[in-house]
């Protein structure tokens, strides 16, 4: 199960040098996007990683995007698919949808139609988020805020309680300053950045909210 960290997964398959990073822009402030530039990269993706929605372009290199599709399904990815496709003929939506794509888009599009559609296909298809407990407190992805045993509410901002979800999610595990900035930030932040959101969460919440495990990274804390 995919778990809401603040914004949404969306894998973007798409090889256009152009259209690829402006659809990204266009839906970064409402997804956690990664972009792949031809279908076997998006399948290696779509196959290691938890998605809660994907955009994928019908004409790819290496694998195109119905053979992509296809490979998902069989494999039992269930992630909803929107295809996005300059071949606007019924037979070739059809052929997207017995493919096993929930939903279509003929280029060019509209950008405010793309967003609407993706909002609906996440609505249907996402679980809701659950709240995670920290110790004494109780992170609520959905509202960006923790409340501590006594009642106390502090509100986050998105990027604070995608990356606290995300430690939260697994307790045991020592999460690289690569591995979060690869999960949860764009490209071409920094590692440095994860520190300065780390430090924001302690001040808010507690020292202990966040552990540093010396030369590897970061693991959730108690927040005592």
């Amino acid at each position: 199960m995919t778990i809401a960290y603040g914004r949404p997964s969306l894998l973007l398959v798409e090889d256009d040098v152009v259209l690829g990073p402006l659809i990204a822009e266009l839906l970064e402030p409402d997804y956690r996007i990664r972009l792949a530039a031809n279908g076997q990269e998006g399948l290696h993706l779509g196959l290691t990683r938890a998605w809660d929605v994907m955009v994928i372009d019908r004409g790819l290199p290496l694998m195109d995007g119905i053979a992509l599709i296809s490979a998902l399904r069989s494999k039992g990815v269930s992630t909803p698919i929107l295809i996005l496709t300059a071949l606007g003929a019924t037979d070739e939506k059809v052929t997207g949808l017995d493919a096993g794509a929930n939903d279509y888009m003929s280029k060019p599009f509209d950008a405010g139609e793309l967003a609407a559609r993706l909002r609906a296909l996440t609505r249907t298809f996402a679980p809701a988020a659950a709240s995670v407990s920290i110790g004494d407190w109780e992170l609520d992805p959905a509202s960006r805020s923790v409340r501590s045993a006594y009642g106390a509410l502090v509100s986050l901002t998105a990027k604070e309680a995608e990356l606290l979800a995300a430690l939260a999610a697994e307790p045991g595990r020592v999460f690289t300053r690569e591995e979060l900035l690869s999960e949860h930030f764009q490209a071409g932040d920094q590692p440095g950045v994860i520190d300065t959101y780390v430090h924001h969460l302690r001040r808010k919440i507690s020292r202990t909210v966040v552990r540093t495990v010396h030369g590897v990274g970061y693991q959730i804390g108690d927040g005592a």
